[in-house]
């Protein structure tokens, strides 16, 4: 009875360890980068720039104004 026991043990151990895949397959692909054609759009100052250097120029723009507005104001007071 126990060889019985441990002969099928053994069967059953070797059955579901012969069904498991022990190595994971991993596929690795390289991304290509994306080639600008020519036909794209040209670029223009706006895109050259950042976005910092665009905010900045219409704060300047808004500052420039309140400034000259104050100087009317005191130019006005005289």
């Amino acid at each position: 009875m126990k060889r019985l026991f441990i002969i099928s043990l053994t069967v059953s151990c070797l059955a579901f360890t012969s069904c498991r895949e022990t190595e994971k397959k991993v596929e690795i692909r390289e991304a290509e980068p994306e080639k600008e054609t020519e036909t794209a759009v040209e670029s223009t100052e706006e895109d050259e720039e950042g976005i910092l250097e665009r905010a900045g120029k219409k704060v300047d723009e808004k500052v420039n104004k309140e400034i000259d507005e104050e100087i009317d104001k005191i130019n006005d007071d005289h």
